[in-house]
């Protein structure tokens, strides 16, 4: 089996997996294979979000969290972009080992989206997050603890999957949190594709909201 079509194959079990244990088991199986087998399909949203993460937020400023952080591929990004205060979260402690073998974070915390986050109210400047809200992941109710844990004027950046985005309720979330005043939105980018060499189906927006 090639490289691309163990990468399909990974892509399918984490779609399906229906529970954050299951989601977490698929993780596991995938965790030391998934960098290469990823980029063999371009893929391309953890080098891309930090394009939105430098427009909103100004070097120095922080902290950040990467939510749903996986093996850690923004970190390094950002790191060389200049931002140092950056924590991480994700379900699957595979994949945060790898993360923190990266030597970018200086926090990260095993936690699912869609359930409480062992943060305090407004302790991060932004949160950014990539290829989390899609088939099988995070609700889009996980946005309540994101926004609660980022500080007034700071910013929420995150995609979110075509398949998931009218089903699974984000306009809906979207539109709570703006008439409750929680966010106001910033920026929402045209649909883009997720891989710049398979999958060419899959594809996702760019959201940024402002807290307030």
């Amino acid at each position: 089996m090639s490289t691309t079509d163990k990468a399909a194959a990974a892509l399918e079990s984490v779609y399906t997996a229906g529970t954050p244990e299951a989601l977490a088991q698929a993780y596991a199986a995938w965790a030391a294979t998934y960098d290469g087998e990823t980029a063999a399909l371009g893929y391309l949203l953890p080098f891309l979000i930090p394009a939105w993460v430098t427009r909103y937020v100004p070097i120095g400023d922080g902290p950040l969290l990467d939510a749903g952080c996986g093996t850690g591929l923004s970190g390094p990004q950002l790191k060389a972009l200049g931002y140092r205060d950056l924590a991480g979260l994700d379900l699957s402690p595979d994949m945060l080992r790898i993360a923190g073998s990266r030597g970018s974070y200086d926090d990260l915390r095993e936690a699912a989206l869609g359930g409480p986050l062992p943060w305090p109210d407004g302790h991060f400047r932004a949160f950014f997050s990539t290829g989390v809200f899609t088939m099988g992941h995070a609700p889009a109710t996980g946005l309540h603890e994101l926004v609660r844990i980022t500080k007034k004027g700071g910013h929420a950046v995150f995609t979110v999957r075509d398949q998931v985005f009218e089903k699974g309720g984000f306009r809906a979330v979207f539109d709570e949190l703006e008439q409750g005043g929680k966010w106001r939105p910033v920026e929402e980018s045209p649909w883009f594709r997720c891989y710049a060499i398979a999958e060419p189906d899959a594809v996702v927006k760019a959201f940024v909201f402002e807290v307030i």
